[in-house]
């Protein structure tokens, strides 16, 4: 396996620098961020997309630090009702990633509205009362499977070969299922980006997760998720209150180790490799407590302890 980070969780600093502090801690790649929920300040979609020039700078800042270009990374919702642009976003991402060479891209599945008079997204959680059943088919069947059909095209197009969906709330992809079942309609062109720190907080287990999406695990990002019993006995696993009021939250996103211990992420990294996985740890830096040079310091140092980084080589004795 590979370490490195999503390129936002240090979107304060120039690209140099960022750089600069991914040498230094020795991981080996970054995911970088360009659209959607984030603001990109470390690529321009618009001004690389058709120029070799800045797509040659750009990755030369890599290669003479030898780091590699994990992925690019599009996170948002492609489907959102109202805002077009952050499907274009996507396309654009799937358009640059080919002509620099990148073959997988990481996003989420996206989330449209209940109908289609409908101008915000609906996230169906529950499968009662009946009308839930008639968004998702809406969802599904008319906006989700279409769309995702177009992009795998727009990806074969273009030569990048993962697409690699976050199972992540508020979203028609949001586990393990979910993901299975665009796959079979779409092809194997989606595959899963498996956060832990978002199937702890829906009541999932990432462990038995990796081992369900098995030739479907396409990417993992490294988080972590801080459960707080004695706010979850009265609020439940719903939460809805500020990200930034952790004492008040039922969970949070915190530093690697903060969550779940050494030992967990040993159990993770483990059955990942059981599961067939050998490709990137990203780190996925949001604790809004620590400071995220700090943060990142410490997650890379538990999973450098942890993480499988030579190829086996156990062979049993011929006696």
């Amino acid at each position: 396996m590979k370490l490195g980070f999503v390129s936002d969780s240090l979107g304060g600093l120039s690209l140099d620098a960022m750089l600069d502090h991914v040498q230094r801690m020795g991981v080996s790649g970054v995911e970088v961020n360009t659209c959607g929920w984030s603001t990109a300040p470390h690529l321009d979609l618009a001004g690389m997309l058709g120029n070799p020039t800045a797509q040659r700078d750009f990755m030369t800042a890599f290669a003479d630090r030898g780091l590699e270009i994990i992925s690019l990374n599009a996170n948002g919702n492609p489907l959102h009702p109202t805002d077009p642009g952050q499907g274009e976003g996507l396309k654009n991402t799937l358009r640059l990633a080919g002509e620099m060479g990148i073959t997988t891209v990481c996003t989420m599945s996206g989330l449209p509205a209940g109908n289609a008079t409908d101008t915000m997204p609906n996230w169906v959680v529950s499968s009662w009362p009946p009308e839930t059943q008639a968004i998702l088919r809406y969802q599904w069947e008319q906006r989700l499977i279409p769309f995702w059909r177009e992009i795998a095209d727009l990806a074969q197009g273009c030569g990048v070969a993962r697409i690699a969906l976050e199972l992540h709330g508020n979203q028609c992809v949001y586990n393990v299922p979910s993901l299975l079942k665009l796959r079979d309609a779409v092809g194997p062109v989606i595959g899963a980006n498996l956060d832990p720190s978002h199937l702890f907080w829906m009541g999932a287990d990432p462990l038995v997760a990796a081992e369900a999406l098995g030739a479907a695990l396409y990417h993992v990002h490294a988080k972590d998720t801080m459960l707080n019993p004695p706010v979850q006995a009265t609020t439940s696993l719903l939460e809805n209150g500020t990200l930034m009021d952790i004492p008040a939250r039922s969970w949070s996103y915190v530093t690697l180790g903060f969550g779940h211990g050494e030992e967990w992420w040993r159990q993770f990294c483990y059955r990942l490799k059981m599961a067939g996985y050998d490709g990137w740890l990203s780190i996925e830096h949001e604790d809004v407590l620590l400071n995220s040079l700090e943060g990142l310091e410490k997650s890379v140092a538990l999973l450098q302890g942890v993480m499988p980084a030579a190829p086996a080589d156990y062979t049993p004795q011929a006696i």
